[in-house]
């Protein structure tokens, strides 16, 4: 963006990033934690399995555990948070939490997934998950308004790649459809386990007009993402990250789409990316790096996402701050990123478009003008 006087308006702050309305679509609840209440919630389960019991240090150790480069070790990680949600008032506390710390960063609308599968050793049935983290989402969006934030929050239900519930969390998904799960997903360590396992949970999503994204192309590669989208039918990829190895980059800067990166785009395949996270997996080796820059300038469907924000030490405001520093992004950009976000969204079509012009863009506009009435009063 330029001024009528020629003049480049300044980065945004820090300040201005966490103001501005974003848009998040890949955040696992269970990644999501506060460390604080990972050991409320450890001393009142009676679980001893914790590396720390000081909510500082523990955060640490999750962030440094999850450092290791490799998705395998990152995503044991998770065996400690999951310990320790395995009872409703757990739930639905972490997800209120998770609700009230997103709606704080300026997220207006985020979609939060997690897998039932994993919160049953307490006793809880496969609904009782769904009802307890839905229960604790509206209690957080009700908090978030009397602090004076806006956010609206959906449930994405997940299966284990590695396990075969896939089509009874597919029909769970369908179940509650119309009580705050707005779709269906499946993780997990990709190698070894295609999404293709789980046929049956995505045709049964398809001729339910359902939605679904599938972890794909973070660990493993051209072929994860090719089996997501052409035997499975995915309306999002879930990272995505791995299409830069169809793209040919030339010595002179001319760039080369191979027929499936072509195909991504073509159709506006939406890529899920999480930076931090892709650099904690080994999936990038730094955010200048970082596949982002070049999907971004070649105006692939991108997004811009947290993933776990307990391991990566991160949040919205904290992603778009290290894209702002690495690429030079400005408002413009932010804005960019967040409403292909949210044309990306699994709710309706008028809801997405209400919430693109009458809450995103009105968000920047207002952000944008601060930096005019600034140069306003300096020059007058």
């Amino acid at each position: 963006m330029t001024s009528p006087s020629g003049q480049t308006p300044p980065l945004p702050s820090a300040d201005q990033i966490r103001r501005a309305p974003k848009v998040l679509l890949h955040d696992h609840l269970d990644g999501g934690l506060r460390p604080g209440t990972v050991v409320d919630l450890a001393r009142d389960a009676g679980y001893t399995g914790l590396p720390e019991q000081e909510a500082d240090r523990l955060g640490s150790w999750f962030r440094e555990a999850a450092d290791s480069g490799s998705l395998e070790r990152y995503l044991e990680t998770f065996a400690h948070t999951c310990a320790v949600m395995q009872s409703r008032d757990a739930l639905f506390r972490v997800a209120a939490e998770c609700a009230e710390d997103l709606a704080e960063d300026g997220v207006v609308y985020a979609e939060v997934r997690y897998a039932p599968e994993q919160h049953l050793e307490g006793g809880l049935t496969l609904g009782e998950v769904v009802e307890a983290v839905d229960e604790g989402f509206r209690e957080g969006e009700r908090r978030a308004r009397r602090n004076g934030h806006r956010i609206r929050v959906g449930a994405l239900l997940t299966a284990m790649r590695h396990a075969a519930r896939a089509l009874e969390i597919a029909e769970l998904a369908n179940s509650y459809r119309d009580s705050g799960v707005v779709g269906f997903d499946i993780a997990g360590a990709e190698a070894g386990y295609p999404p293709t396992r789980h046929l049956d949970a995505f045709e049964y999503l398809k001729r339910e007009n359902n939605h679904f994204t599938i972890h794909a192309g973070e660990a493993f590669g051209l072929p994860s993402i090719w089996q997501a989208l052409q035997w499975c039918g995915a309306d999002r990829l879930g990272h995505g990250v791995r299409i830069i190895d169809d793209i040919e980059v030339a010595g002179d800067g001319t760039v080369k789409l191979g027929r499936l990166a072509a195909y991504v785009r073509d159709k506006r395949v939406p890529l899920e990316l999480c930076p931090s996270s892709n650099l904690q997996t080994g999936a990038a080796a730094s955010y200048a790096e970082h596949p982002i820059g070049l999907l971004r300038r070649l105006h692939f469907r991108a997004t811009v996402n947290t993933d776990n924000r307990l391991m990566s030490g991160t949040s919205m405001s904290r992603e778009f701050g290290a894209l702002v520093e690495t690429f030079g992004y400005g408002l413009d950009d932010m804005q960019w990123f967040t409403v292909n976000a949210m044309k990306s969204a699994f709710i309706p079509f008028d809801e997405r478009l209400a919430m693109i012009n009458d809450v995103i863009k009105p968000g920047y506009a207002e952000l944008k003008s601060e930096w005019l009435f600034r140069q306003t009063a300096v020059t007058s």
